[in-house]
């Protein structure tokens, strides 16, 4: 390797060793010069690395110097540095270049190399370190180690970081460079015990000053603030803590809003479902199923998937809190899943309940309607029958009728009281389906009440008015015979007067059977009767074309989803490739089954004609919508809990270091005690299960082991909680001592911390996140304002309260 060192790298690296050296009371004046014996080379490396080298030769020969130069370049050499055409004779001989690379090639190694921010190490980490602690600083732009640094800014950002009493940094200039650098380096020297590596002249006159020399000289900068620095991993171990807990205090903020949210529409949804008061009119019921559908297609589908979604991060939640080491989330008191599982159970409850009271309304308006119109007819034929009866019945044309006549009029009126004995059997119809409207509670009762009221007492005034009449004719009539008696003598003188009054009174009796109207009327209704049966015919076949149609679909549709099931869950319970195959495989099926979504409207669709229809049977198939709608929601449900669990498999894996045998392994012991192949364990198969692997369980510690598992009570196991528990020795995560241990580092070893101390170290948001969740320090040591940080980190980890 070929150095090409400039006379600012010779100034600097000698500074750097004389920083070194004097802590064992000696220095060099010329580095090529006073490094060729190897005896202070040898010190340095010693000051250096904490670490005694081999016995240095004393003798003033050049073998001597070369051997003692040879044991340090060992040295070197055995902490992992490639010497790359560095040899003991030419530091020996005063090569100033190859004694310069030698040098760096040290500070590179002892100086530089270690440094390690953000997973960063050497040049890079040291560069990331600058950028870090000078980004808050206007004018200060820190991208590389040597034109970065011509206005001095940088350096005195760094001091002012650490230091802030030291330098007043507002009154500095971009636009004086000198007094800048002059400034850093002279307290750098005065006040950091950082010797002066460098000239400010040098720095300005050069248009890319040296990059060896500015790293060298910055990290002295980096190594006089290791404590500051050990104050920043701290403060970063205690970032990562602080924002694992901001989001999962965000999860559990958002599912319960989302679990508020959807309870109270189930809680306004439910009173709307059990509200059953009947309407008049089969239009207004139709409405309401209307509405009803509307609520299925439209309403309820984004609920589904919020129900849905809440599930998957609840146990996202869950499965993120188990790995990093903190306690089950409990939701508020009624918003556990399970509560929610339990309205939404109410909710279809309702549901189901409310469209079979639909329909039956629907069915019963029908009836009724049928019925109100068979009511309006015959009351309507009665009363055209008895239209001029009650005059007919009140005439007194018996008073100045003849014998004969009477007689006449008596057979007349026989006949009306045979023909009003026919239509008792028509009003008694006519009460029977007003009492069976009044049942139904048909709205309009009142009005079919009142016209039915009026029919049965008109058609008692009838049989009253019948009943009188027949009695004066009877009576005219014996009078009649009297007064014939009288005229028999008479009559026989007059035979053929009576000749041809029998003839006038067979004459009239033949008019009076002219009672033809209903006979007629019957003659015109018979066609119509013909219209209606063709109508109700194609009606019907009409309603069997849509039958078959709906359940050609169906018939389809169901079987099709009870099969997408079945494959899900043996995606998910097998064990074919690896978790990502897996997931790729069940995103796919979530597409495909999407994609199906067009099949289920279109049945819908069907379903509407139906109902419309009026069509309430179906013997073509086993499935209703209502089963086609259940199973497509569990469908969608299944699918996207099952890609939840394997993403949550994958965070588990990756931050626990599970290997896919491990995991094929749990699986199969999972499944082996998964007797109904359901995907959860009971808790009895997960007590055998564990007994299997070597636990000797009382019920305390089972009871203890339910509670990691099953937080939340249900009852069950997943195979989430399951490999979570099986794997927990094996994750690599923070606790609430190492946070303590880290909070201790930034409040200065103190037993509390300030919030200036907070600020100073936390990035605002977690600073104040802290301040607001810390208690008053009580401790005897502590001072106004103290915060208690030991209670806040347990917190963290649920071994206390916030």
């Amino acid at each position: 390797m070929f150095f090409v060192l400039s006379l600012p790298s010779q100034q600097t690296f000698t500074a750097w060793c004389n920083s070194h050296l004097r802590k064992a009371g000696t220095q060099i004046d010329n580095i090529e010069e006073d490094f060729r014996d190897g005896l202070k080379l040898m010190l340095l490396l010693e000051v250096i690395s904490g670490e005694r080298l081999a016995k240095p030769e004393r003798g003033k020969m050049r073998v001597h110097k070369i051997s003692n130069v040879n044991k340090a370049l060992d040295f070197i050499a055995s902490k992992g540095v490639k010497l790359v055409s560095i040899g003991a004779e030419e530091i020996v001989d005063g090569n100033a270049k190859m004694t310069l690379g030698m040098i760096w090639t040290i500070i590179l190694r002892f100086a530089i190399q270690d440094i390690s921010v953000e997973e960063t190490s050497a040049k890079e980490g040291l560069l990331l370190w600058c950028q870090r602690k000078t980004a808050p600083y206007k004018n200060v732009n820190i991208q590389n180690f040597h034109i970065s640094w011509k206005d001095g800014l940088g350096f005195c950002a760094l001091i002012h970081r650490h230091r802030p009493e030291l330098i007043d940094y507002g009154k500095l200039r971009k636009d004086d460079p000198m007094t800048n650098l002059n400034t850093a380096f002279d307290v750098a020297e005065k006040y950091l015990d950082i010797p002066k590596m460098l000239d400010a002249e040098d720095i300005v006159g050069t248009a890319r000053p040296d990059e060896k020399a500015i790293m060298t000289y910055v990290s002295s900068f980096y190594h006089a603030f290791s404590g500051a620095q050990k104050a920043e991993t701290a403060a970063n171990r205690i970032c990562k803590v602080l924002a694992v807990n901001q989001e999962n205090e965000q999860l559990m903020e958002d599912y319960e809003k989302l679990a508020t949210d959807l309870l109270e529409w189930i809680r306004r949804t439910i009173p709307w479902l059990e509200n059953r008061m009947p309407e008049n009119t089969m239009q207004t019921m139709q409405q309401k199923l209307e509405d009803f559908r509307d609520y299925r297609r439209l309403h309820k589908p984004p609920k589904v998937q919020e129900k849905c979604q809440l599930e998957i991060n609840f146990n996202t939640l869950q499965t993120k809190l188990r790995l990093s080491n903190r306690p089950a989330f409990m939701p508020s008191e009624g918003k556990m899943v399970s509560d929610i599982n339990n309205a939404w159970g109410s909710l279809e409850g309702a549901e189901k309940g409310y469209e079979e009271w639909l329909l039956n309304e629907i069915r019963r308006l029908e009836r009724l309607d049928h019925l109100a119109e068979k009511f309006r007819q015959k009351a309507a034929i009665h009363e055209a029958w008895t239209d001029g009866k009650e005059e007919m019945l009140q005439k007194h044309d018996y008073e100045t009728a003849s014998l004969s006549e009477i007689k006449a009029l008596l057979k007349k009126h026989e006949a009306f009281e045979s023909d009003l004995a026919a239509h008792q059997d028509r009003v008694e119809q006519i009460a029977a389906i007003a009492q069976e409207l009044n049942e139904l509670d048909y709205y309009d009762s009142p009005s079919v009440n009142a016209r039915c009221q009026r029919i049965c007492d008109q058609w008692d005034a009838l049989g009253a008015l019948t009943q009188k009449r027949s009695e004066a004719l009877q009576r005219t009539e014996k009078l009649l015979e009297t007064i014939d008696q009288l005229y028999l003598e008479f009559a026989k003188r007059a035979a053929p007067f009576n000749n041809w009054m029998e003839g006038a009174m067979e004459d009239l009796q033949d008019t009076f059977i002219v009672h033809t109207i209903e006979e007629i009327q019957v003659r015109q209704l018979v066609p119509q009767r013909d219209q209606a049966l063709i109508e109700e015919h194609a009606r019907q076949q009409n309603n069997e074309r849509l039958r078959r149609q709906f359940a050609n679909q169906a018939n389809v549709i169901g079987p099709w989803i009870q099969t997408k099931m079945e494959e899900i869950g043996r995606i998910s319970i097998e064990m074919h490739g690896t978790l990502e195959d897996q997931l790729t495989h069940l995103r796919q099926y979530e597409k495909s089954i999407v994609n199906y979504k067009p099949k289920i409207d279109q049945l819908e669709g069907d379903h509407q004609l139906i109902q419309e229809a009026l069509i309430f049977d179906n013997k073509h198939t086993n499935y209703t919508m209502e089963h086609i709608r259940v199973g497509w929601e569990q469908l969608l449900t299944t699918i996207a809990r099952t890609i939840n669990e394997i993403e949550n498999q994958i965070l588990t894996r990756d931050a626990k270091g599970i290997s896919q045998e491990q995991l094929n392994e749990y699986r199969a012991s999972f499944n082996h005690f998964d007797r109904k192949r359901s995907g959860i364990m009971d808790a009895e198969d997960f007590k055998t299960c564990l007994i299997s692997v070597g636990y000797n369980l009382g019920e305390n510690e089972f009871s203890r082991i339910m509670s990691i598992v099953d937080p939340n009570r249900m009852g069950v196991v997943t195979f989430q909680a399951f490999i979570d528990f099986m794997s927990r020795e094996t994750a690599d995560t923070d606790t609430a001592d190492q946070v303590i241990a880290s909070f201790k580092v930034l409040a200065g070893d103190k037993n509390y911390i300030l919030a200036d101390e907070l600020l100073r170290e936390l990035p605002p948001d977690q600073a104040e996140y802290c301040m607001a969740r810390m208690a008053p320090y009580t401790g005897p040591d502590g001072v106004p304002g103290a915060l208690d940080y030991m209670s806040f980190s347990t917190a963290l980890y649920g071994e206390s309260d916030l």
